[in-house]
């Protein structure tokens, strides 16, 4: 059991060593060896647990998919508009990306460097249909426009949200990403959302961004 349990222990922080790396360095400009050094374990371990650096960059995306669907089943179990559930999803992920660098690296991986294999689904499909599921359901409960195109809408919110975070990454640091994401939510929700529900959710935003920034 002790063995088994250390074993778990050194797979995870070889994960999180590469995690770092792959978020500030890249997915093609890290080594194995890099992340031995910056694990700080043999090469035998890490080869034990990851037969290669794809395999590696295949349970980051796994473990923010796990996040992504367990923040899901979280808003599902909770009594609330399907809009305010999709505005707590994406602030939920972008709490996850201040907190550590595997939702982080997750994202990277999966914006370039790696193909993303069966049975695991592209986290950027798993989005758009939680985005679309939420905004559908936004339609029917009133909180948008009744002629909201929500395919298009659930692109549109996808590519906002992962812009923001690939952009954000090169020319600020991350515990701004809140703050751009409160900006997102304010301009669709201004558009999109009817005039007497707006300041609901527009107050909600600024409720979600400021829970972020003060833990």
């Amino acid at each position: 059991m002790a063995r088994q349990l250390r074993a778990e222990q050194t797979r995870a922080t070889i994960i999180t060593a590469a995690a770092d790396l792959f978020d500030r360095r890249g997915y093609e400009s890290t080594s194995l060896s890099d992340i031995v050094d910056h694990a700080q374990v043999t090469k035998g371990a890490l080869y034990f647990h990851f037969a290669a650096k794809e395999d590696l960059a295949h349970a980051i995306m796994e473990l923010q998919a796990r996040a992504s669907r367990r923040l899901t089943s979280e808003m599902d179990a909770r009594d609330c508009s399907s809009l305010e559930a999709l505005m707590r999803i994406t602030f939920g992920i972008a709490r996850l990306s201040v907190e550590g660098p595997i939702p982080r690296a997750g994202l990277r991986l999966a914006t370039g460097g790696v193909e993303v294999r069966p049975p695991l689904r592209h986290p950027f499909a798993e989005w758009l249909d939680i985005a679309y599921r939420r905004l559908l359901g936004a339609v029917r409960e009133s909180d948008l426009h009744p002629d909201t195109d929500v395919e298009a809408v659930a692109h549109s919110l996808v590519c906002f949200f992962v812009g923001t975070r690939v952009v954000g990454r090169s020319v600020e640091p991350v515990r701004r990403q809140p703050r751009r994401l409160a900006e997102m939510w304010q301009i669709l929700i201004r558009g999109m959302v009817p005039v007497p529900r707006r300041a609901r959710y527009l107050t909600l935003a600024t409720q979600l961004e400021r829970e972020i920034r003060t833990m």
